[in-house]
């Protein structure tokens, strides 16, 4: 498919086939022709209120028809959208418009309480506020635009949003359209949060195939086969195993007809993806390795790869994508079986980090090459498997979490003097935080009240659940003058295991 914007891309759809299915939400069904009239309104509302090419336009809804209409349509202005992430707190949103610059904010429900944003004029609440109705500007949107930019935790407390072009979008969906063979007649289900660059781009994919994206709204496990089985889900688009594996343990999953389901995409385990595959016989199981900063996903299984390499891979590069797996130290390119650090280049690939030109050049080398601070492995064939971060990272149960945004936090607490924050395994979501603390000397604070000084504050699944208490300096693993987490991971793993812990308790406030 030639490259092409998101705007023509929905345009194409609604004039082939207006009145076909494009979405299903909680609130009913959406055609192509509606879809598009409804961007459209987006973007004249918006051109009323004075937006224009490269300006941000914040997207604060729920999965839902409007929030794909107001994202596409800001993009035909010209405009940047910059989907934001309903679970945050008013600090953590604040982050976000602040350092965005956004123009307009489009949400819903109440307003949202947010601290000084000096470049945000307009706070649209769809329900409450009408839009003007200007023309279309005459504005010439190319694919090496700006669509969207993706905010993305990273290994300081300082937000990184991701710029990503149109080409990349679009590109990345016509790949994943051809990896999945996906046609017309597929009806495609997912319940990733649209304010993620995966759910995103399954949407577009789904946009590029002419079939139904159909989203729950909201994940729920206990209605989720029923959903299936009303929507005629023919591919579902899990990505976690966080997400799929709690569908398949319920105890009635025996009881309904999922014989549709051709292709379901996870990450996981190797064990836990060959027990899901075993669920789903009548089903290819394909699994991948994905990032903000290549649009999502930067690999992805083929349909006819092996079993074994669907289990225990992310599959081969996405079209058009390069990826080397080097040796941190020396930059040389590892054969494989070796492990490496990832590098990637290619059309997928953002473009760079908003207002952050430093961090950029720091991870975009002169040839092009992101380098991903991941951890991976390249098989004899060239598939690529994820193997741990060289970044100060956790994932938890599929999000992103930097542990310097939880420390930052932390700190602001009177009675914590030294904070770090380290991943904890955990059987439901893979990983959690656990943080160890050093307390200011003569205070006091229990693991309890630390918690609960994050519940509300942060968004909950980077809330520590675990809290252990250092000495004094002395006691901390030193390297020089870093703490050295890995020995602080180790510690938590193996405490766990002597435990007999697997599942950490959910935070509940007092």
């Amino acid at each position: 498919m030639p490259s092409t914007t998101l705007g023509e891309l929905l345009e194409r759809r609604a004039a082939q086939r207006p009145d076909a299915e494009a979405a299903v939400f909680p609130d009913g069904a959406t055609t192509y022709a509606e879809l598009a009239e409804r961007a459209r309104r987006f973007a004249r509302g918006l051109a009323g209120l004075g937006v224009g090419k490269g300006d941000r336009v914040g997207i604060l809804l729920p999965a839902s028809a409007d929030l794909l209409a107001a994202l596409i349509g800001a993009t035909r202005i010209g405009a940047i959208a910059v989907p934001v992430n309903a679970r945050f707190k008013a600090v953590e949103l604040g982050g976000i418009v602040s350092h965005s610059g956004m123009r307009v904010l489009v949400t819903e429900g109440r307003e949202p309480e947010l601290p000084d944003a000096p470049e945000l004029e307009h706070v649209v609440v769809l329900g409450r506020d009408e839009l003007p109705d200007a023309d279309l500007p005459d504005i010439t949107t190319t694919p090496s635009d700006t669509a969207v930019i993706v905010y993305t935790s990273g290994t300081t407390a300082a937000p990184k949003g991701a710029m990503l072009p149109h080409s990349a979008l679009t590109g990345l969906a016509a790949g994943i359209v051809e990896r999945m063979q996906l046609t017309a007649d597929d009806r495609v289900w997912t319940a990733i949060p649209l304010f993620h660059g995966g759910g995103l781009t399954f949407a577009f994919s789904c946009l590029t195939a002419g079939a139904p994206f159909v989203h729950p709204g909201h994940f729920d496990p206990s209605t989720t086969l029923e959903y299936l089985t009303e929507q005629r889900v023919t591919v579902a688009l899990a990505a976690f195993e966080t997400i799929w594996m709690p569908v398949l343990d319920r105890p009635d999953f025996a009881g309904f007809d999922l014989s549709r389901i051709r292709v379901v995409m996870a990450v996981g385990v190797p064990e836990r993806l060959r027990d899901m595959a075993s669920r789903l016989p009548q089903a290819v199981h394909v699994s991948c390795v994905a990032m903000t900063e290549s649009s999502a996903f930067l690999t992805l299984n083929r349909l006819d790869d092996p079993a074994d390499a669907r289990a225990t891979t992310g599959g081969h590069p996405m079209p058009g994508m390069q990826c080397r797996v080097v040796d941190p130290g020396t930059g040389r390119d590892q054969p494989p079986g070796t492990p490496g650090e990832l590098l990637f280049r290619g059309p997928n690939a953002f473009t760079g980090y908003f207002r952050d030109p430093e961090h950029t050049a720091s991870v975009i080398d002169a040839d092009g090459w992101f380098h991903s601070g991941d951890l991976v492995v390249a098989d004899d064939d060239g598939r690529l498997t994820f193997r741990s971060r060289l970044k100060d990272m956790l994932k938890v149960g599929g999000e992103n979490v930097a542990a310097a945004e939880v420390e930052d936090h932390l700190l602001h607490h009177p009675a914590v003097a030294v904070v770090a924050v380290v991943a904890a395994p955990d059987a439901r979501y893979v990983e959690v935080p656990a943080a160890y603390v050093q307390l200011r000397e003569n205070a006091r604070a229990s693991e309890k009240e630390l918690i609960d000084f994050c519940l509300g504050r942060i968004a909950t699944y980077r809330v520590p659940r675990y809290v252990r208490f250092v000495d004094g300096p002395a006691d901390w693993p030193m390297s020089g003058t870093k703490i050295k987490k890995y020995v602080l991971r180790e510690r938590i793993a193996a405490e766990l295991q002597a435990a007999g812990i697997t599942e950490a308790p959910k935070p509940v406030v007092a």
